[in-house]
């Protein structure tokens, strides 16, 4: 999430009531989590195991809520609850749009729009888009020349839609993430101010949902294509020319890289790498990183010739056990 101005560490600390280490006028641009930051990006942290990963990130202002060595270039926001902080940032300077939020578009040659269709504010649609029935397009929205948006389709605030997209009924793009901290009694939500950005030529299915950053993209490649009932997470990043079917859920802060191909009900954990070119069979689960190249199938995603082999010799393990039996006269 980027700032249109700099905000600077002072009147950081005004805004959130707490003390700083550093420069007042230490700059900061922006807010990212940790995996995602950039150089004059504020980040957070209130876990003693992850100060060393925030202190050395790209980061340049840390809100912490301890004291620590700050290193060179770099400025604290001390504060009890940095998580609470963070979303006091990012909402104080990318407020919610309220839900009866209307406006008129602008609006390219030869559009085509159906009946109940909603749009927020700072709307932008290409040439030859059309937009079926009872469809809610959110604020700070820009849709590409020759895509084709079916009815009952919710897009969200800062959503980024390329040309010659289609996007199937029911599809929600731009739903919040799922990401919250434990309370003593309660759940606290990191809020999502990230944005979805969807590259031309994308296909997307019936009823798929497509998580917003928390504060950077979720991403679609161009020429990727998703079947109906798909699950991708915040921040998560699919590569070019994708293939991922029915019922896939993909958690978030994960990398798939180009012409991967996930076949349905495959699972994937978060915070994780699928190498180009790889593909993963249908009802696999993937608990980690893997490498491109190759085929995966189990339910913990194994080389497939592996797991086939090791199925195989579990049914015939009652066999060999009679065998055995039969052998030592038992």
């Amino acid at each position: 999430m980027k700032l249109q101005q700099n905000l600077r560490l002072g009147i950081a600390a005004n805004i959130l009531g707490c003390e700083y280490i550093g420069n007042p006028d230490h700059i900061i641009s922006g807010f990212n989590e940790i995996h995602l930051v950039e150089k004059g990006d504020a980040t957070f942290t209130d876990v003693a195991k992850y100060y060393e990963k925030a202190l050395k990130s790209a980061a340049t202002t840390i809100i912490i809520n301890q004291v620590v060595e700050v290193p060179e270039g770099k400025a604290l926001l001390i504060h009890a609850e940095p998580f609470t902080a963070y979303n006091s940032l990012t909402e104080y300077f990318q407020p919610r749009y309220p839900f009866d939020t209307a406006a008129q578009p602008k609006i390219g040659e030869n559009v085509k729009v159906g009946r109940n269709v909603v749009f927020g504010e700072n709307v932008i649609l290409g040439d030859n888009v059309e937009i079926g029935h009872n469809t809610t397009i959110g604020s700070n929205v820009t849709i590409g020349n020759d895509t084709l948006i079916y009815a009952n389709v919710f897009i969200a605030d800062e959503s980024i839609i390329g040309n010659d997209v289609c996007i199937n009924a029911g599809c929600v793009i731009g739903g919040e993430g799922f990401y919250f901290k434990s309370r003593a009694n309660s759940k606290e939500k990191l809020l999502s101010k990230g944005r979805v950005v969807i590259h031309d030529h994308v296909d997307i299915g019936a009823n798929c949902t497509i998580d917003r950053g928390i504060s950077g993209d979720t991403t679609i490649g161009e020429w990727t294509k998703l079947d109906s009932l798909i699950q991708i997470g915040h921040d998560t990043v699919i590569g070019k020319r994708c293939l991922i079917a029915a019922q896939v859920g993909i958690a978030g802060v994960v990398i798939v890289e180009d012409d991967v191909m996930i076949w349905g009900q495959a699972g994937i954990n978060k915070d994780l790498t699928i190498g180009k070119g790889a593909v993963i069979l249908g009802k696999t689960g993937v608990m980690s990183s893997l490498a491109g190249g190759k085929k995966y199938l189990g339910m913990i995603a194994n080389d497939h010739r592996e797991a086939l082999r090791q199925e195989a010799s579990m049914r015939q393990l009652p066999d060999f056990m009679a065998k055995v039996k039969k052998a030592l006269g038992l």
